[in-house]
């Protein structure tokens, strides 16, 4: 049989009551910056990045144009 007590006997057994818009508001201001770290590790790259790897580019189209021999090929043909 079950024993009945008076609930003033469990301290834990009744919680804190909570708002529940701040509850949720929280819950999708979690979510939003999840899913701006994932965006950020995807696609964010800093301004060095990317100057550096435009410098590289750079570089790599000017060592290539150095070392054509003349006419490009297309107009000799």
């Amino acid at each position: 049989m079950l024993d009945w007590r008076p609930a003033a006997e469990y301290p834990d057994a009744m919680t804190t009551p909570i708002n529940l818009n701040k509850a949720r508001k929280a819950k999708a201001r979690s979510a939003k910056e999840q899913a701006a770290a994932e965006n950020r590790a995807k696609f964010g790259r800093t301004k060095v990045e990317k100057s550096l790897e435009q410098a590289r580019a750079e570089k790599l189209a000017r060592l290539t144009e150095g070392h054509r021999l003349g006419e490009d090929p297309e107009k000799q043909g």
